[in-house]
């Protein structure tokens, strides 16, 4: 049995009386929807309500599942202690999700449980569905920072769970929309704000799950929403069925998109199997960009995939442009899976005896020896894009009028604390962001004064 329905929900404390105190008066067309969709849940009788939700515990390589037979939470934090929930857990459900996951070696499991407290994002649906429908355990499952590919690949895996276990399950897609719609709202306003809540709204109306794929992360970010990747993982599990789709409602009163839409898997259809179509997509992308890359990229491909298939050092070629071997500087190696970083390590200086030999062991470096991530495996390499910056000499400024976030890389400096960004990066628009995330990666605070440096770079790709 499939899941039998899933309903995508926002998740705003104010929507609860209790905490709202009238304040819930203004997004009143949003709690009638959401007493549509438990009405519609109720109706269901569901074994079991899986909710994915943005603030339960995250991490940024690993998909966390609330262990344990269950957990209790209130709405103490938002001034409202009375308003309580406890619920159990379909631990035999979470145990078979951890089984799939763990088969294929993927990322999601029960570890890592820091407090078994339900979250906001959790309970503001159950708030309304347990008024309708109190049967049923729940399975609680939080996001990731991986690549939206893998919240898709979460969702097939829970799928499958549900069909193995012959489950009646409904799936709760916690999460809203962008969080900078209006100049008033808590966030601001970004124009990626409203463009975001149409194009989602827009892709649920039509059930165009694999559209989700191909929002990209910059863009995400700018609109500052919180739920895409529950939406993802929703996606996921109707993978390769029809889906009857209706979207209950959409405001943004507050500043903040709540869109509430539901879901249900109808006949068989191949034409939907939508991460398989994305990933061959993305295969052919990289392909197509390694055949146009030029010799330094080329280089780079060549001792990653050395290293990652052979644990060998790839000797330096000879046939390669005189500048290559003839001159020395620093180079960073950035490797890209899925739109996302992927590693990336290099040198502010030559540590080498000529680029060519930079390259080759910063290529290493980024595949293997990033700290921020796992090693780069062989199923990776036909997904992988790769680009090679080489940098100029560094100089001093005085200030940080003397920067161009698209020109000029930055060094930020404080005592034995040194951090360094690169130009012209995908999300970062400001000298103020460059600055915040050189500063970051340093470990210097906004307080402490800090030596600027600046440099160029030729960037391949």
């Amino acid at each position: 049995m499939p899941v039998r329905a899933a309903f995508m929900v926002p998740h705003p404390p104010l929507i609860i009386p209790e905490v709202g105190k009238g304040g819930e008066a203004q997004i009143e067309e949003t709690t009638r929807a959401y007493e549509q969709a438990a009405d519609e849940i109720a109706a269901l009788k569901p074994d079991t309500i899986i909710i994915t939700s943005p603030h339960a515990l995250m991490y940024a390589d690993y998909f966390h599942i609330s262990p344990g037979d269950g957990a209790s939470g209130s709405f103490s934090q938002f001034g409202a202690p009375q308003v309580r929930f406890s619920e159990s857990y379909d631990s035999e459900l979470v145990k078979r999700i951890c089984v799939l996951a763990e088969r294929e070696n993927f990322p999601a499991g029960t570890l890592g449980e820091k407090s078994p407290r339900l979250d906001h994002g959790t309970m503001v649906p159950l708030w309304f569905i347990r008024k309708k429908y109190a049967s049923g355990k729940i399975v609680r499952i939080g996001l990731s920072g991986l690549p939206l590919s893998d919240h898709y690949r979460l969702g097939e895996l829970i799928r499958d769970a549900v069909e193995d276990l012959g489950r009646n399950a409904v799936l709760i897609a916690s999460g809203d929309l962008s969080h900078k719609l209006q100049p008033y709202g808590p966030y601001g306003f970004a124009p990626e704000g409203p463009d975001y809540d149409r194009r989602i709204i827009d892709v649920s109306r039509r059930a165009a799950f694999g559209e989700l794929l191909e929002f990209d992360e910059s863009f995400c970010e700018k609109a500052a929403e919180c739920g895409h990747r529950s939406f993802v993982i929703m996606a996921g599990a109707f993978d390769g069925l029809g889906v009857e789709s209706a979207v209950l409602s959409h405001q943004d009163v507050t500043g903040v998109g709540y869109g509430i839409c539901s879901f249900y898997p109808k006949e068989t259809d191949d034409t939907r199997h939508f991460l398989q179509q994305y990933l061959a997509r993305q295969e052919e992308e990289c392909r197509r960009k390694a055949e146009q890359s030029d010799a330094y990229v080329k280089l780079a491909r060549a001792a990653l995939e050395s290293w990652v298939l052979y644990r060998k050092r790839l000797a330096c070629p000879s046939a390669l442009p005189e500048e290559m071997l003839a001159k020395r500087a620093g180079t960073f190696v950035s490797v890209h899976k899925d739109g996302q970083l992927r590693g990336c390590i290099g040198t502010i200086a030559a540590t080498q005896d000529s680029i060519a030999e930079e390259i080759i062991e910063n290529a290493i470096s980024a595949s293997s020896r990033d700290p921020r991530f796992s090693p780069i495996t062989a199923a990776e390499l036909s997904h992988l894009e790769i680009s090679v910056d080489v940098l100029g000499e560094t100089e001093e400024i005085a200030s940080p009028k003397e920067l161009d976030v698209k020109r000029y890389g930055v060094i930020v400096t404080h005592g034995r604390k040194r951090g360094l960004l690169l130009p012209n990066l995908d999300g970062v628009d400001s000298v103020e962001d460059q600055l915040r995330i050189a500063r970051r990666k340093a470990g210097i605070r906004e307080s402490e004064s800090v030596k600027l440096e600046r440099f160029e770079v030729v960037r391949h790709t």
